[in-house]
């Protein structure tokens, strides 16, 4: 060996991202909003462009989450992509038997969160003209 990693290895820092992520969307999942913030730092910043709405802080956020009216009756992680410090998820919530197709960008300095943005996507159905270049995917 040269020293250098693996194509297939993580280097220690992005394997430990990758393990705070997957503990915080499995806290998202069961509920646990305490663990699911965690990942965040104090001054956190989290933006959902397509409301117009920013949020503040860790507290303010970890506030919103918990108040929300509708908490999901499922979550589910597709993939998880990332390197350094810019990580991305897609995932789907159900909220009220609908889904919503999300993704999250988080940048993380210092092991946490620093800035979010997320946006959420209601599912369509496909048109018929192009169903003869295309295959469903679950």
């Amino acid at each position: 060996m040269n020293g250098k990693t693996k194509p297939t290895e993580l280097p220690r820092e992005e394997e430990q991202i990758r393990e705070v992520l997957n503990a915080h969307w499995h806290a998202s999942a069961v509920g646990d909003a305490n663990a699911e913030h965690e990942i965040y730092d104090d001054d956190a910043i989290c933006d959902y462009p397509q409301s117009g709405e920013r949020i503040l802080g860790r507290s303010n956020l970890q506030a919103l989450r918990s108040h929300h009216p509708g908490k999901p009756s499922g979550f589910n992680v597709r993939r998880i992509l990332g390197k350094g410090d810019l990580w991305i998820t897609e995932y789907t919530i159900i909220y009220q038997g609908q889904s919503a197709y999300t993704v999250s960008i988080m940048e993380f300095r210092n092991g946490k969160v620093v800035h979010e943005t997320q946006y959420f996507a209601d599912p369509f159905d496909a048109p018929a003209w192009r169903s003869q270049w295309v295959q469903q995917i679950v």
